[in-house]
């Protein structure tokens, strides 16, 4: 039996049911030219494929879990929760804990509603937005996901001043022409855009680091310009922390940039690897949801117990000791990265390592590290391919995207690391 007999089974069988055999694109493994592997079980750092092949997991469910797979304190919490019900569809317990310890680690944070995506966070964000103002319309960068809502599949359209266009079939051009795309660290553009369009726009959205395609990290300038320009023309200013919140810290990359959002985002940590979101922010806008206003939005399983018991045990984990969990996380990011960086020089590779915090990515190119989508080189997309079934091949699991980042959790340690810098050079050197 091959290293792969029971996953291409699994997939051969999951093809005939589900469009290419996933349930989300990037699971497909078709940027990395490979086919996905099955997960039975994870633990700590690691998972196990049905084959019973073990990888260093460097994906950790795309970011939420940063205590690591199967954290005794999360399953011990779930498990206790799921025994008196999984869900009510009413209010419970469990959430207004959970509200409290979120709100109190940001400071822009004065009320908040639990979803149960980051999509339907940022969706119901910007509803709320448009409710609030009046406006119609919304401004985005190029390279930001901000899940897959209609009104946020878009890409840029064909003039500084123009409305953008879909970029995904199924979206009505009606829809896309409400949403305005700007490159990233571009205050010129950003400042004509709202010069000429300013009066429209009800909300400006970014991600708190853009983390979708590259590790785009921004100038604090330029959150400052955005932050100053939302304020004089009326629109809101959202900053989608679904990746970066609880992540970077406990205020995330509002705390990064030194800024105060009006409307926030959340997921991923926040929900200890449950399916969790949030979204919240001033107030006198979070009052205009129903049934105290007039921007309505609902969710059955919103708020549901034991998700929120997960998130709970998550981040009282993190917040113990006074944090000290993110110098932690902070130290194991630098060893990586540094090592990586060194490891690259070495070998006389023009690549690099962008780094915020626990979250990395693997600039396969020249030059200083992109701060635009832009200028993402797509040839390094073949490399990374390469890279990846290489490290696959010595037990590490990197995301099968060359645009994906890679995160760190407090289980991996020191020996880990090693372990994978160790599978990197070996990586490097067969693929040339």
């Amino acid at each position: 039996m091959s290293p792969s007999d029971r996953s291409h089974e699994l997939y051969r069988r999951a093809c005939e049911l589900m469009p290419a055999g996933v349930d989300s694109p990037v699971r497909a493994f078709r940027s990395v030219r490979g086919e996905p592997f099955f997960y039975e079980r994870g633990q700590g750092c690691h998972v196990v494929d049905v084959d019973g092949n073990r990888y260093i997991d460097y994906v950790g469910s795309w970011g939420p879990l940063i205590l690591g797979h199967a954290h005794p304190e999360v399953v011990e919490a779930v498990a206790r929760t799921a025994a008196s019900g999984l869900s009510f569809g009413a209010p419970c317990r469990q959430e207004v804990e959970l509200a409290e310890l979120v709100t109190a680690a940001a400071p822009h944070l004065e009320m908040l509603r639990f979803v149960s995506s980051g999509t339907e966070a940022v969706m119901s964000a910007v509803r709320l937005a448009r409710g609030a103002t009046g406006r119609d319309g919304i401004v985005k960068f190029s390279g930001c996901y901000h899940g897959h809502a209609d009104h946020l599949l878009v890409s840029a359209g064909s003039g500084l001043a123009t409305f953008g266009t879909p970029s995904s079939a199924g979206v009505p051009e009606s829809f896309a022409r409400h949403t305005y795309v700007l490159p990233l660290d571009d205050e010129g553009a950003l400042g004509s855009l709202m010069e000429v369009r300013g009066s429209e726009i009800a909300a400006v959205i970014i991600e708190g680091v853009p983390a979708n395609s590259g590790l785009l990290v921004q100038r604090p300038a330029f959150m400052r310009r955005l932050r100053e320009l939302c304020t004089r023309h009326g629109a809101l200013l959202i900053l989608d922390e679904v990746i970066t919140g609880f992540r970077l810290g406990p205020n995330g990359a509002a705390a990064l940039y030194d800024l105060r959002p009006d409307l926030a985002t959340y997921g991923k940590v926040i929900g200890g690897g449950m399916p969790v979101g949030a979204y919240g922010g001033r107030r006198e806008l979070m009052e205009r949801l129903a049934p105290l206003g007039a921007v309505y939005q609902a969710g059955t399983l919103s708020g549901n117990p034991v998700a929120m018991a997960a998130g709970i045990a998550t981040l009282r984990s993190l917040l113990a000791d006074g944090g000290s969990a993110y110098a932690e996380l902070e130290r194991l990011g630098a060893a990586l990265a540094g090592g990586l960086a060194e490891l690259f020089g070495r070998a006389g590779l023009p690549w690099s390592v962008v780094r915020v915090g626990s979250i990395l990515w693997l600039a396969l190119q020249a030059g200083e590290p992109p701060r635009r989508y832009e200028d993402i080189d797509p040839g390094c997309a073949a490399t990374y391919a390469a890279l990846h079934r290489a490290l696959l091949g010595r037990g590490v699991s990197l995301a099968p995207s060359a645009y994906e980042v890679a995160f760190v959790s407090l289980a991996h340690d020191d020996a880990v690391i090693a372990q994978t810098l160790e599978a990197f050079e070996e990586a490097v050197r067969e693929i040339g």
